[in-house]
């Protein structure tokens, strides 16, 4: 076997034969990779083909179970991020890595702070946080708890932290899951400000739109193998899918069937009111039904569908179920009722992530599926073939959540809920930080139950999602419901319209002419 040829100059890293295995489980094989001095490179793939782990690789955050990583044309051996940092190698991983209870200022500086006679400089540091800050077009307050701020200021305090390190490659696993779409240009403009600088990107993301529109070379991964690396411009969304997925996705949506009982009202809430997050909200959903909810960040959505669930108790207001009043005191109390939530935060609120594939799905009835202390073997079918409904690996059951790819992860908290079918569904974020493959996968799942006369209330801040799933579409500001469309009546800029406050496109404003 001939060996692989050696990097070329322009080359800050390159990967050869690289391998990694979780478990026995193989995540990466045979990736041979080279990441071109001061350009950004995009790594692309379904959750688990394996572009987090190579961005960790390359960031010294795990080591290879085989190959060979080169820095600058010369081999090294990372045996932790701190051996990547000195060689001006940083990462800034999906999961946010910052101490809540210290400012910007101290995690930005946390292991580097300037000294003068054996003391912190205070000046030197505050000085330098200043410099970052110009540099990146940031503006975060420097003595600001990092506990307390949006998830969107956290991760410009991860960037800044690793400008600290002066990162000459700075590798990014999604960092934008958390963002707005204002929030995401202003982070893609800094990545293009540092290329100008000189730094290099690794740039791990779902959103090939955004990929493409920021990378000089893209990269396709598919089940632990590399596929293709091309020039970006060369690329469109479609053709990386096709690549990811090994096929073509012809349609991203399902068909969408109709209501399957119009006339019966599986839910009406009336008035629900919680302090300012829920003002007077008003709603039903029938049988068969999927109610898009959308609405910018803060608007009540996620709120309404944890007081629906019980996880957050009512000031006021009223719901029935089928006709009968619910008092969702405990999401126990719902649970028994006919109520299942799909959480936003599957990791903090949805899987217990020590705990295998199996025991996650049953979690929610243990009490069903039990025979004594021990789990039923007829029970234990049941969890196979919901598992298998949704396409689960079956080599990966028994293994703890956590090691599952995001879309597996997404797959399994919604298993739990489908021993029992559930009257209602609430979705909240159904498909965040899951591949395209996973996506359509939950998109058909979510069409067969409604199919099947559950009441589904989705929540999402895809907008084509909402759009291309539901029959129905609310939009919350506030805490209040302020536009009630049917689907065929709804479109993007209506609908944005309603989420920021703006009168449609054809009304007057400010007293003004149309």
């Amino acid at each position: 076997m001939s060996s692989a040829p050696a990097s070329t100059p322009s080359a800050i890293v390159r990967v050869e034969g690289v391998g990694r295995r979780f478990a026995g489980i193989k995540a990466l094989e045979g990736v041979t990779l080279e990441i071109e001095r001061g350009s950004i490179h995009g790594l692309v793939g379904e959750n688990g083909a394996g572009k987090s782990t190579l961005g960790k690789i390359i960031a010294g955050v795990i080591a290879p179970s085989e190959g060979q990583l080169l820095v600058d044309g010369e081999p090294v051996d990372y045996r932790d991020p701190g051996d990547a940092i000195a060689d001006g190698i940083v990462s800034v991983q999906q999961e946010i890595a910052l101490v809540p209870k210290r400012t910007a200022l101290e995690n930005v500086f946390l292991g580097i702070e300037p000294t003068r006679f054996g003391l912190v400089d205070t000046a030197a540091t505050r000085a330098r946080y200043a410099e970052l800050q110009e540099s990146s077009g940031f503006s975060i307050d420097p003595d600001a708890v990092v506990g307390g701020l949006r998830v969107a200021d956290q991760q410009k305090v991860e960037v800044l932290r690793a400008l600290a390190r002066n990162a000459r490659l700075l590798v990014m696993d999604e960092p934008t899951a958390a963002l707005t779409p204002d929030e995401t240009e202003s982070l893609l403009e800094v990545a293009r400000t540092l290329r100008a600088r000189g730094v290099t990107i690794v740039f791990v993301s779902h959103f090939l739109e955004e990929v493409l529109a920021l990378t000089d070379t893209v990269t396709v991964l598919r089940n632990g193998r590399l596929v293709q690396t091309s020039a970006s411009a060369e690329q469109t969304p479609e053709r990386l899918v096709e690549a990811m997925l090994g096929r073509s996705l012809e349609q991203t949506f399902p068909e969408r069937r109709p209501i399957v009982e119009p006339d019966r009202v599986v839910l009406g809430a009336r008035d629900l009111r919680r302090g300012k997050a829920l003002r007077g909200v008003s709603l039903e959903i029938r049988a068969g039904e999927i109610l898009g909810v959308a609405g910018l960040v803060g608007s009540g959505r996620t709120e309404l569908a944890r007081a629906l669930f019980g996880a957050d108790l009512l000031d006021s207001g009223t719901i029935e179920l089928e006709g009968k009043p619910l008092t969702a005191t405990s999401p126990r109390n719902a649970v028994d009722a006919g109520i299942a939530l799909v959480p936003e935060d599957r990791k903090g609120q949805g899987l217990l992530m020590g705990r295998s594939v199996r025991e996650n799905v049953g979690l929610a009835h243990l009490g069903e599926l039990s025979s004594g202390p021990f789990l039923s073997p007829r029970k234990a079918g049941l969890i196979d073939a919901l598992l298998d409904r949704l396409e689960v690996p079956g080599h990966r059951r028994d293994v703890a959540a956590q090691l599952l790819s995001g879309g597996n992860q997404q797959k399994v908290l919604f298993a739990k809920w489908l021993v029992n079918t559930p009257l209602l569904l609430l979705a909240d974020e159904p498909t965040r930080g899951v591949d395209i493959g996973a996506k359509r996968a939950i998109y058909e799942l979510i069409g067969d139950l409604a199919a099947s006369g559950v009441a589904v209330l989705l929540i999402s801040s895809e907008l084509e999602e909402v759009l291309g799933l539901a029959h129905r579409v609310v939009v919350m500001r506030r805490g209040e419901i302020v536009t009630d469309l049917p689907i065929a009546e709804a479109s993007e800029d209506r609908v944005m319209r309603a989420a920021f406050g703006s009168p449609p496109a054809d009304e007057p404003r400010d007293g003004g002419a149309p």
